[in-house]
C-alpha cells in the first residue's frame, strides 16, 4: 500500500524519557493529569492497573516499561493517555502512562520516513516511521500493533473482572 505524501496527519507527541513519540490523533479519547492507579495482582510488569474513567474501567500500561526503559517516577508532566486500539475487529480502550505528552504537529506523508532496521531497541513492527519536527526526530507508532494478542486479552479480561467487581460491590452497598 503507497503512501499518500501529500496527506497531513496530526500526531500528538508526547514523551519517554528523552525520546519523542507520536501517534494518530484519530486514536486518542483524551489526555488526562496521573491520578492513582489500582493494582491488580500477577499482572506483567508494564501493565500498571487500572483507573476508572466517567464509570469505565481503564487499563493501563506503562510505556516505558513496555518498550524496556527502566521504570520512572512520576512527576507534574506523568500523564495518562487514553487511546482506542482496535483488536479484531473490536475498539478496546486503554491507556499509556507517559512522562509528558508535549503537543498535536501536522506531518506529511512525505515527512515520516521508514523505521530503520538497525540499532533500534524496539520492536520496529509497531513503528510507522520517523517524522521530523522543529528538528527534533519523532518516532510515530502504530498503536494498533503495540500489544500482543496475549497483553490485550490480559488488559481486557483484568478491565472486564474489575468491572464486575465494582458493580457487584456497588449492588452490595445498595442491598
Amino acid at each position: 500500500m503507497a503512501k499518500d505524501i501529500k496527506k497531513t496527519r496530526q500526531y500528538l507527541t508526547f514523551m519517554l524519557r528523552k525520546e519523542v513519540f507520536g501517534i494518530d490523533v484519530v486514536k486518542v479519547k483524551e489526555v488526562l493529569d496521573y491520578i492513582d492507579i489500582t493494582k491488580i495482582p500477577q499482572m506483567p510488569e508494564c501493565m500498571r492497573g487500572i483507573i476508572n474513567v466517567r464509570g469505565t474501567v481503564v487499563p493501563i500500561v506503562d510505556m516505558r516499561l513496555k518498550f524496556g526503559m527502566e521504570k520512572a517516577d512520576t512527576s507534574v508532566d506523568t500523564c495518562i493517555i487514553v487511546m482506542e486500539i482496535s483488536y479484531e475487529g473490536d475498539i478496546i480502550t486503554i491507556g499509556a502512562l507517559a512522562d509528558a505528552v508535549k503537543e498535536v504537529i501536522d506531518l506529511r506523508g512525505d515527512e515520516i520516513e521508514p523505521s530503520p532496521r538497525l540499532g533500534s531497541s524496539w520492536n520496529s513492527e509497531f513503528i510507522q516511521g520517523i517524522g521530523k519536527h522543529n528538528d527534533v526526530f519523532i518516532i510515530i507508532l502504530d498503536i494498533d500493533r503495540i500489544f500482543s494478542s496475549a497483553e490485550i486479552m490480559t488488559l481486557t479480561c483484568e478491565a472486564d473482572t474489575a468491572m464486575k467487581n465494582a458493580t457487584g460491590l456497588q449492588l452490595e452497598m445498595q442491598a
